[in-house]
């Protein structure tokens, strides 16, 4: 691996190191990472997806992702936040997802809080992206990113979050959940990508 932390595929195009030496991760980086998303149901599922990764690696959670969208209804909390324990009980026996049942559990828990939001705010999108960071300094190399696993604006989304009732969203998966999702962008500076994201970010209405 490359001292700044790019690598080079046989077409010469530098990404990011984390994504080297699997195809589904390339996809991923090049696609979607760090695009600004400001629809609801997508935000809310990268939350819930964030959590049942704690503790495990994002690669696992996203070759699950097509079988968690279809246990969960494509994430639409409104319908999430009406599943019983009968569906939790079967959701438990889906050998395509992360059969955690507090993370289950979680998921219905934070669907419920997700519509108490969205009825007092309008969207979660305008709820979340009063969290968007303004004084990030460029990642210049995969040390840079190491040393960053979250920052002061993470944390008080995670801890509004928490006061609102919302379980496994730690600062670190408030974080991870910027990063993905736009509000930050954090491909290296080297990174084919870094530009793109940018102009995304530049162009992008910020939900209010």
């Amino acid at each position: 691996m490359p001292t700044d932390g790019l690598f080079a595929d046989q077409s010469r195009v530098l990404r990011c190191w984390w994504c080297q030496g699997h195809d589904d991760y390339v996809a991923y980086h090049d696609d979607e990472w760090g695009i600004p998303v400001d629809c609801d149901q997508r935000l809310f599922e990268k939350v819930c997806l964030e959590g049942f990764q704690s503790g495990l690696s994002w690669l696992i959670i996203l070759r699950k992702r097509d079988n968690f969208r279809a246990a969960f209804r494509q994430f639409d909390f409104h319908q999430v936040a009406r599943f019983q324990p009968s569906d939790i009980e079967c959701l438990m026996q889906d050998a395509g997802i992360v059969r955690n049942r507090r993370k289950i559990e979680a998921t219905v828990h934070n669907a419920a809080r997700a519509i108490e939001m969205q009825r007092e705010y309008g969207s979660l999108a305008g709820w979340f992206w009063r969290f968007e960071p303004d004084d990030l300094p460029r990642l210049e190399s995969c040390e840079d990113a190491r040393q960053r696993t979250t920052c002061s604006q993470a944390v008080e989304l995670s801890k509004a979050l928490k006061r609102r009732g919302w379980k496994f969203v730690g600062p670190t998966t408030a974080y991870a959940f910027m990063q993905a999702m736009g509000m930050v962008n954090d491909h290296l500076t080297g990174c084919s990508r870094y530009g793109v994201v940018e102009n995304f970010r530049l162009a992008f209405s910020r939900p209010t």
